[in-house]
């Protein structure tokens, strides 16, 4: 990874809610809500933001875990806001604190891991055979 990247650094990510983030199963609407699959989306492309100017061009980040408390439900055109925010980086493993809001409240708050790989690493696990 390139330097730079610190422990407090922060990306944010906004969205309006559309009926493609409903909680839905199967193409089964379960709720006309923001679902909590779309809200775990928003948390880890605000974390990947952060992370994305440090990369060297042999890297690259991948998902290594994702917490997610949904606290409160969205409504269809509601605006989402996620904010990420480092919170550690040991090694190659960079841990964000992601806070989710609408326009009146927190509606989600969690933690997303990413680790640094070589590409080459990844793509070795990605194609064992090639």
């Amino acid at each position: 990874m390139k330097k730079g990247l610190e422990v407090g650094e922060t990306a944010i990510v906004t969205d309006r809610v559309t009926k493609e983030m409903f909680a839905q199963f199967e193409g089964q609407v379960v709720h006309p809500a923001y679902s909590t699959v779309s809200m775990v989306y928003h948390m880890e492309w605000a974390s990947r933001k952060i992370i994305l100017p440090y990369l060297e061009e042999e890297e690259e980040g991948v998902g290594g875990a994702v917490s997610v408390k949904h606290i409160a439900p969205t409504a269809e055109g509601s605006l989402i806001t996620a904010v990420a925010t480092i919170k550690n980086i040991q090694s190659n493993i960079i841990t964000t604190k992601v806070e989710v809001r609408n326009e009146e409240e927190v509606i989600g708050v969690g933690e997303v891991k990413q680790v640094i790989l070589p590409k080459r690493e990844l793509e070795k696990k990605l194609h064992p055979r090639n």
